[in-house]
């Protein structure tokens, strides 16, 4: 399933999830087959399988949600310290031009915290806090700024 805009379930859809696995557990207490729990609930039988599972193996504790799988790794306070890192800039980290790539704020990510994550892990982590990627504009090294005002030639006549 996917959710909008960065984010995973609000409290209240958390809960009603967990109302959910609530409902089956007690269904299982009462025998009833899997499918039609599943049928019932509108869920896979697998994901009612796999709660009735840790059920067994864990009693009700085991029911409860565990997160998120694509919770964010690093804490807000922990995102709040990555920010300093960043202002200060690729160079303060060793790198010679000020460029943050993905990669660099990963690494930078593993040295401070000493958590590894995917690139593409990293991407969404900035994207969940409102940063965004941008591109520096190219121009061509051979460019003649004095022949050039406002996007069109200068002519030579005055």
């Amino acid at each position: 399933m996917r959710y909008a805009q960065g984010g995973g379930l609000t409290a209240k859809r958390r809960q009603d999830r967990e109302e959910v696995r609530l409902q089956a557990a007690q269904r299982f207490a009462r025998g009833e087959a899997t499918a039609v729990i599943a049928a019932d609930l509108r869920v896979s039988e697998r994901s009612v399988e796999r709660w009735h599972r840790s059920r067994r193996e864990g009693g009700a504790p085991a029911r409860a949600s565990k997160g998120s799988a694509g919770r964010p790794k690093l804490t807000d306070a922990q995102f709040a310290l990555l920010e300093e890192e960043l202002v200060k800039g690729p160079a303060a980290h060793g790198w010679p031009d000020q460029r943050w790539t993905l990669e660099r704020i990963k690494t930078v990510i593993a040295r401070r915290f000493h958590l590894t994550c995917p690139v593409a892990g990293v991407w969404r982590l900035l994207h969940r806090h409102g940063w965004s990627w941008q591109a520096p504009a190219r121009q061509a090294w051979e460019r003649d700024r004095r022949r050039w005002s406002c996007g069109r030639r200068a002519s030579g006549r005055a």
